[in-house]
This record gives structure tokens, sequence and C-alpha cells, in this order.
């Protein structure tokens, strides 16, 4: 389809232009209308052509010589098939297992970083296959916002604060007042869900700077706030949101500031919230002199930030990590709570917005969905929330509350994973790693020995974006544009596409028709951008014919000429424009919520106290509370072979932030490493001695691949730096189930003699 056109890669952090010599990917040229494109993108051409490409499809040697059955994941060696073979494993073994256990023992939650393409979705054809099968247990959920789905639609009725907040125009022009927890770190704008052709966040950014808003951030790393804002910076113990947010709501409600018309008029529930934020019901008065008791910022700038907030137009920001955390869903209720308060929501520049910063959120653009290929209907309607894997694998027939329902788990023998690295993002690695050793059979589908790969049964090698042909859009999120994914190069080894690859298995599953549906992948490429296009003149936008587009490489679909403004309609007429709560109202307390009689989860927002944090008796024992982060370098585990995130290393480890106090207290010093440890494990980590972090906190960015001590030991240490080692794995609460990375306490020592990191050594290999 690409013959006689340059080749262009849209990829998660940009859309670039590779450069060829000899066959070979030699450099990443990115788009021109790209004003700040990401410099990691270089790692690109390390990671096509690195040592570490999966080329041809391999298979766990115990597996091979015994069978199905659990196994030492991780720490066996892979014997190469030819693709015919492994085709037959795979499709034979799915039959064994529903035929012998059921459809509902395949899990293919396969969470991972949404795939920047509409054909080649490895997650979508692995959902397509296995539903025309008879369907499977799925994830739903995720890790990135999962106590923030599932707590807004009971206070607002929906996600737009997410996913379609006011935009960046808007905030550019009114907002006097930024207030940030979590922070705005421009890192994090980077990469983005299914694509991002153009990375404008840093350019409103600047706009702020220079328009003076002034803007308060709240968190524990000074530079998750972009450096130009000047923000003032209250670095709140981790964790303690909820608790600064009820201490500002006391100062608006005692000294009669906040908006009691737009309380009475828009929300349902204050009077039954008052008595708790009064202290009526419980005896303790949720005031400033409170608050800062558990956050530490001292309380005369808690109750000076509240007055500061009601008289300017003011927009209160959480970052996504600030739900990530141990009832989080409570901050992000607070957060409305106080935004209520305020009586600005609905209004250019205020209210408030739900991860600004990351992604391409508040970017200006046109709602407009780009279809990706149907997976179709899952038959058996079987899920899991999907930060309970190790659950689920480790308590099979095992129940768990969720949003109202009770879930019970699978027992699970078969794991299909595509798209994702849970030995990157799911926490307590340990526990996880004992879980991932019980099914019979784990099959991924991988194009390099990630962690991932190495721990899987069968692996089938695929193609990058680099060596396929693909149409990628992230227009209904955070990007305006369409672009045509052209190869650069043919297939690395014996890898192939993801299309071809589950056709192939369809095909022996005889299914092979119906997943087709007669189009091979061209002709899927070609069928739908037919539909975007179709899509697009219903809403009056006109794009070009497809021959027109391939060869143009890219269309632009404009935003709305007019900035949006997050629940303006409502405001303007609440009757007109109800929410899609009960109330139709913004409900600061859930008569729902209440039914579910969850202790963790009360039906208001309410400080509860974390399992792990700087005010807890295991701080005596793990004084330090890690913070585990987006890294600069890459995005989550992807590229971290690459030459980008190689030289962030420190001693070949994973940097760990520590401020110069408490590094003199144990004798640290720069560059050395360190052993850290938690009630879960220990990983090392290279030292960076700073005062950008905040006394009594560490920070580890996540995705440091995984590369334990002893392979296949589940209390092994992991040598590279993977802070999931350390995290803990329960839910958020009984609500969202979601992870909590960000509650996590450790201690740091020095490690002398440290083992040589070898994640980036093939595994071992026979012939």
């Amino acid at each position: 389809m690409n013959v006689g056109l340059p080749p262009q890669a849209f990829t998660h952090w940009g859309l670039f232009h590779p450069e060829v010599e000899n066959g070979r990917v030699v450099g990443m040229r990115p788009f021109a209308a790209d004003l700040h494109p990401v410099a990691f993108g270089a790692s690109l051409v390390d990671a096509v052509h690195s040592p570490l490409r999966i080329t041809q499809p391999m298979v766990r040697e115990g597996w091979l010589t015994h069978g199905p059955g659990p196994g030492r994941r991780g720490g066996e060696a892979f014997v190469p098939v030819s693709w015919d073979r492994a085709l037959g494993l795979v499709a034979d073994e799915i039959e064994r297992v529903r035929t012998e256990h059921g459809n509902r023992s395949i899990y293919a939650g396969s969470y991972g970083w949404g795939s920047a393409s509409t054909v080649h979705n490895a997650r979508q054809l692995l959902h397509r296959y296995l539903n025309l099968l008879g369907g499977f247990t799925d994830g739903v959920g995720n890790y990135s916002a999962g106590a923030a789905f599932y707590i807004l639609p009971y206070v607002v009725g929906g996600l737009e604060s997410i996913v379609m907040p006011t935009d960046w125009r808007s905030i550019v022009q009114h907002t006097e007042l930024l207030v940030a927890f979590g922070g705005l770190p421009p890192k994090n704008s980077q990469a983005d869900l299914g694509g991002a052709a153009v990375h404008e966040t840093p350019m409103y950014l600047a706009q702020l700077a220079r328009r003076g808003v002034e803007c308060v951030y709240i968190g524990p790393l000074r530079d998750d706030m972009a450096g130009d804002l000047n923000a003032q910076w209250l670095a709140a113990r981790p964790n303690t949101d909820t608790a600064l947010m009820l201490g500002l709501a006391h100062t608006l409600y005692v000294e009669k500031l906040w908006d009691n018309d737009f309380v009475a008029r828009y929300c349902e529930g204050f009077d039954k919230f008052l008595p708790y934020l009064t202290g009526a019901s419980d005896g303790q008065a949720k005031d400033a002199d409170w608050a800062a008791a558990i956050t530490e910022v001292r309380a005369h700038e808690i109750r000076t930030l509240a007055r500061r907030m009601v008289a300017k137009r003011t927009l209160i920001n959480c970052s996504l990590s600030v739900q990530r955390q141990h009832h989080g869903e409570q901050a992000y209720w607070a957060l409305v709570m106080l935004a209520a308060m305020l009586g600005q929501i609905g209004l250019p520049g205020g209210g408030f917005g739900c991860g600004y910063g990351t992604g391409g959120a508040g970017v200006p653009r046109r709602h407009f969905p780009v279809p990706k290929l149907p997976a179709g209907r899952n038959p058996t309607g079987a899920y899991i929330p999907v930060a309970r894997i190790s659950d689920m694998l480790l308590n099979p027939g095992g129940e768990c509350p969720f949003n109202g329902e009770t879930i019970t788990y699978p027992d699970t023998r078969l794991i299909y994973w595509v798209g994702g690295n849970p030995f990157h993002h799911h926490q307590d690695l340990g526990k996880l790693l004992r879980g991932w050793q019980r099914p019979d059979t784990v099959v991924v589908n991988d194009a390099w020995w990630t962690p991932i790969a190495r721990h899987a049964d069968i692996v089938l090698p695929c193609t990058t974006a680099l060596e396929r042909d693909d149409l990628s859009s992230a227009t209904l999120l955070s990007d305006r544009y369409i672009a045509a994914n052209r190869a650069a190069i043919a297939p690395i080894g014996q890898s192939r596409p993801e299309f071809d690859i589950f056709s192939a298995l369809a095909e022996r599953s005889g299914v092979g028709a119906a997943f087709t549906d007669g189009r091979d992948a061209r002709a899927w490429i070609r069928h739908v951008y037919e539909e975007a296009r179709t899509g697009a003149a219903r809403m009056q936008v006109k794009l070009p014919d497809f021959d027109t587009f391939w060869r143009d490489g890219y269309v632009e679909v404009p935003p709305n000429p007019e900035p949006h403004v997050m629940l303006a309609g409502f405001r303007a007429d609440p009757d007109a424009h109800r929410l899609g709560t009960p109330s139709g109202r913004i409900e600061l307390y859930s008569e729902t919520i209440a039914g579910f009689a969850y202790a963790d989860c009360p039906p208001h927002p309410t400080w509860l106290e974390p399992a792990e944090w700087l005010g807890s008796p295991l701080a005596a024992t793990y004084p330090l509370h890690l913070v585990t982060n987006q890294p600069r370098t890459r995005l989550h585990s992807q590229l971290d072979m690459g030459r980008v995130s190689q030289a962030s290393k420190i001693a070949g480890r994973e940097p760990l932030w520590m401020h110069p106090e408490d590094a003199a207290r144990r004798n640290l010093r720069q560059g050395q490493v360190v052993r850290v440890e938690s009630l879960r494990g220990t990983c090392l980590a290279g030292l960076h001695v700073t005062d950008l972090i905040r006394q009594g906190v560490v920070q580890i960015a996540t995705g440091a691949w995984y590369d334990p001590a002893e392979p296949g030991n589940p209390d092994s240490l992991c040598k590279h730096g993977n802070p999931n080692v350390l995290t803990l794995d329960i839910g958020s609460s009984a609500l969202a189930q979601a992870p909590i990375s960000q509650t996590t306490l450790v201690e740091v020592s020095g490690c002398e003699s440290p083992p040589a990191v070898t994640i980036m050594d093939l595994p071992a290999l026979r012939p």
C-alpha cells in the first residue's frame, strides 16, 4: 500500500518520518507541525533493530517438554519453533482449555498502553478472536485513572472532567489562579493514548506563564509543575490531599465565603455532608488546624489559600496520580466538593479538571471518534477489575466486591497477553509472580524480550509500527490528526503484524472467515477510514477520499472554534442539561454509594487514613514515602532499552531521588547503588540527591524492566530498580478496586557489591 510513498510512523509519543538506509532505520525526523517533539523518540531507532527483538516464535523449554501446567515462568530457557508449530500449539491449547474448563478460564484482559493503531490494535484483535470462540474473562477499568473512573459518575454523572475538560484556550484567557494537586508535570504530556501527532501543552503552559497566572502546587516533587509558572509549592505529605481539601472547605464555610446559591441550585446532599465537615457528627471539625496536623502544610497557609481561591477565577486540577492512592476515590470527590463551594463550575477558566498535563488533556479538539476494527461482544460477560489480576490468579472461586456488585474470580487456566507489560504496571510483583505461575499456559505477543515475554510459555513475535501499514488517531481523546502509518522497513526476522497473527489463529480455530470478514489488513485500513469519513460528514467535517489521505499522510480535524467549557450547559440550565447522576445534580452525598455500605468508601468526601503513610506507625520502620511517577525518558516501560532511557540510569539502575538531609542521615552519597526495601520486597536503584523532593519522600519512576536476581523466584530482589517490587497491591476501596501505587513506605540503605544488571541481555535460548 505504501509503494512509492515515504515511510511515516504514528506512535504514542509522536508522528515521525523514519530515515532509512539499506533497509535499516537510522533516524527519526519529527512531524513538522509538532513544535515540541519528544526527545525519546530517538530511542525508536535503537528499539526497532535492538538485539532484544524476538525474531521467531519461542516456547518455554519446560512447557514444551512436559506440556501445559504450572511452571517456573521467568526462570527457564526458550526453544525456537516454526510459526506453523507455534500457531498450532496456541490454537490447540485454547481449544483444550475452553472445552475442559470453559471460556471464563481464559483471561485476556491484556491491559496495556492503548495501541496507536486501529487495525493492528493488539487488544482489539485478541478480543475479536476469542469472542468468536465463545468469549473470555476481561479486565475492566485501568491503572491510570481507576479510582476516578468509578467515583466520578456517581458525583458528576460521567467522565467529562477527564476526557473533555475545559480546554486550554479558556484557561489561558480567564483563569486567575491555578491550584494543582499533584502538579501539572510537562513530561506527562509527551505521550498519549492512541497517539499524539503534536504536543501543544507546553505552548499553553508558556502562555499561562506570560499572563502571570498565579499558581499553587501541592505535592512532594518541586518539578512536577512547570518551572516558568513560578508556582507556590506546598509540600504536603503524600496521600493527604483529601484532608487538605477538607481544611480548605471548612475555611470557606466558617468564614462564610462559600457560594451557598450555587450549592443549593446545582448540588445534592450538602446538608448530609456538612455535619462531617463541621465535626457535628464525629466531634472533629475538619478545620485548617486539623488538616495541618495531617498534611504538614501550615494552618495559616491553608486559610490563606482558601481566601485566595474564592477571590479569583480559580481552576483546581487534580493529577491522575492523586487518585492512585488508598481511598483515592475520596480525593476526587473532595475536589468536586471544593470546586462546588467556590461556585465557579461551568464558568470559563473556573471549576475543576482532572489530569491536566497528562497526554493532551485540555488541548482544543473536536470530539471525533475514529473506529477501530470491531472486537464484537464477549459472550461470557465475565470480567474482573483490571488491577485485581494477582487476586484472581491466587484465589480461584474467591469473591471481590466491586462497584455495587460481587465478582467471583474464575479458575484461570490460560492467560493470553498482548500490548502491555504487567511486570511494569502491576503492584507487588512478587505477589503477581506467585499467581502468574499457577495457570496451565501463558501466551504473549511481543516484539522484544520484555519482562512479560520472559514470563510466558509461548511467545509470538510481532512487528513494530515501523514495519507495518496502519491507520492511527487519538481524535476521540486528545489529538486532532488522523495519520497514515506507512511501513519504513520489512518485518524484522520472522515477526508478523498482529492482524496476520490473529487471522492465522482464527483460521486454525475454524473462525477465519468471520474474523477477517473477507478483508485483509490493507482492506480493513481503507474500510476503517471510510467509516470515519462517513461519521465526519454527519458532523459537517469533510475528509478527503482514502487515496488522497494515504498519499498526503495525514488529515487535520479542526477543533471547535469556541473554547470548550466543561459543564457550561449544566450551569446555564441544570434542568435542560441534567447530569447523569440520580438527582441530575452534582452529588456531594450519594444515596447509591450509601446503599453499598462500603466501610472504605463512605457516601460523602471523607478523610480515611491510608494503609501506609508518613503518619502511620509503620513509618517508624519504613520512614520514607515512595512516589512512583511517569518517567521523563520513555513511556512507562516502553523503550527502556533505548538510548534516552539508558542514558538516565545511575550505575546501570533506575534513579532514586532523595532529599540531601535524608541522604546525609543515612550516610548515602550521590551516584551510589542503594537498597530500597518495603514490606513486600526489595529493589536496587542509583541514588540522585536533590532538593527538588520533599524530606521524608523518595521517588523512582515507573518502567524499569523487572530484573530479578533469581529469575522465577517471587521473593527475589530486582537489580534494575522496578518500584513495583515494593508497592502495595490492595484495591483503593471496594467501590473501584483501583491500584494504589502511591501508597508505599520504604527504607533505603547503601548496597555494597551490587549484582550486575542483566535484563538487557537475551534470556537463555536453546538451539
